[in-house]
């Protein structure tokens, strides 16, 4: 009987030591699918922020998630950052949900084996070479910008376009298929230089009726900004601004975007994947929401009437 039990007790012992190894030597997603836990990266402490973590919290509770959601608002912190996905690789998350360029390239970096959810980033450039990666972008579909191009402009027929050709040769080549598509003419004007730029802006606004600004590296910086607006007023070229600071400073209009929506979109990509659905098949997505800001002093300047209706149904307008 004592033989008997002794090796009922060795058995389950030696079972008990097995798992033990086994736990020890999976790959860190394997135990990382046990720790219940969602953790959020923020990037930054400012409102739009702010407002993408509260629809991301609300789309949860509304889904019946229960998860322990752990935010780390980290500001630029490195240091703080590696030890938070230290961390992860160490004890584990359902869901890793990044805010901000910098946070998700380190997340992309660091964490192989648990998903990732990115968003605050304007493309998926981020995010293309990991594929446990996805995102809610913040950019808006080619067509979108130019459709409504075509309805805050009507008589606009040529769009200027100045980029580098390291960053955006692809996005403007979609965007000349896409602008004929708009009834418009897409002329774009390489500038690989920001010593190019004061020719490439004065053909452009010569040649063209509007300049459409995109995301670039090299034309769209803090530096450029007032030459560029100062020569689109003065040759009185609506310029299609990047975000609501570049029309406070001058451009005609921007797209903007509803944070709030977009945290929203974010929880229910976060539950597809939590309920089991594969990274690779949830592809980045765009925002559904899209709002617009507008200067009428700039339009005013540049001799362009806005309908009321349109003033009227902007999220924000400079005066």
């Amino acid at each position: 009987m004592m033989t008997h039990g002794l090796t009922d007790f060795v058995t389950l012992l030696t079972r008990a030591i097995t798992l033990v190894v086994l736990v020890l030597t999976l790959p860190v997603g394997l135990v990382s699918a046990e720790s219940n836990r969602i953790v959020v990266l923020s990037g930054q402490d400012l409102k739009p922020y702010q407002e993408v973590l509260t629809g991301f919290q609300q789309s949860l509770a509304k889904q019946g998630i229960t998860l322990t959601v752990e935010i780390y608002p980290l500001q630029g912190n490195q240091a703080k950052t590696q030890d938070v996905l230290a961390d992860v690789k160490r004890t584990g998350a359902k869901l890793v949900v990044t805010l901000g360029n910098q946070v998700t390239q380190a997340a992309v970096r660091e964490i192989s084996n648990v998903p990732i959810l990115a968003t605050m980033i304007v493309t998926p450039d981020e995010i293309r070479s990991s594929p446990n990666a996805t995102a809610v972008l913040l950019d808006f579909p080619i067509e979108t910008q130019l459709q409504w191009l075509k309805r805050i402009i009507p008589t606009a027929g040529t769009v200027g376009v100045l980029f580098n050709t390291k960053e955006n040769q692809l996005k403007v080549d979609a965007a000349s298929k896409s602008a004929k598509g708009a009834g418009l003419t897409l002329v774009p004007k390489s500038v690989d230089s920001p010593r190019a730029l004061p020719d490439a802006l004065d053909e452009v606004t010569r040649t063209t009726d509007v300049l459409w600004g995109i995301p670039d590296a090299v034309v769209m910086t803090p530096q450029t900004a007032e030459p560029i607006l100062l020569n689109t007023l003065k040759s009185k070229v609506p310029f299609v601004g990047l975000s609501t600071s570049w029309v406070k400073a001058g451009a005609l209009y921007a797209l903007d975007r509803d944070y709030l929506d977009i945290g929203l979109q974010t929880g229910e990509l976060a539950g597809k994947l939590l309920g089991g659905t594969s990274v690779s098949s949830l592809s980045p997505t765009y925002p559904r929401k899209v709002t617009y800001v507008l200067n009428l002093k700039t339009a005013g300047v540049i001799n362009l009437e806005l309908p009321p209706d349109l003033i009227k149904g902007a999220s924000h307008v400079f005066q």
